[in-house]
């Protein structure tokens, strides 16, 4: 599975418009629980190669509005590490620090 790294607000756009469940992973390279979580989910990717929804990475530090578009399009609260299962506009589950997991993000879905 590849990672795909949001680097445009454009790119944040395109996600909140897509009628297709998206995976979004918020991550600050200056934080050691981000580092944690960051580990503990490529393991968790790395391990479930049949995934077929696409998972986004983004920098915080390094591209903070788009960061910011994020929390701004789909109604959440900014924090890091943080990840988000989205479609069709919504966020449909999110969880941060300790709990960022790719085991529960795919349970939000069913």
């Amino acid at each position: 599975m590849n990672w795909i790294t949001i680097s445009s607000e454009a790119e944040v756009d395109h996600i909140y418009q897509s009628a297709d469940y998206s995976i979004i992973y918020k991550h600050s390279p200056r934080c050691a629980t981000s580092l944690m979580a960051y580990r503990q989910l490529k393991s968790e990717v790395n391990a479930a190669s049949d995934i077929q929804i696409p998972i986004y990475i983004v920098d915080v530090i390094q591209n903070r509005k788009e960061s910011q578009a994020i929390a701004s399009n789909f109604g959440v609260v900014h924090e890091s590490p943080q990840i988000l299962v989205v479609k069709g506009g919504q966020c449909i589950y999110d969880a941060s620090h300790e709990d960022v997991s790719l085991r529960d993000s795919l349970a939000s879905l069913n």
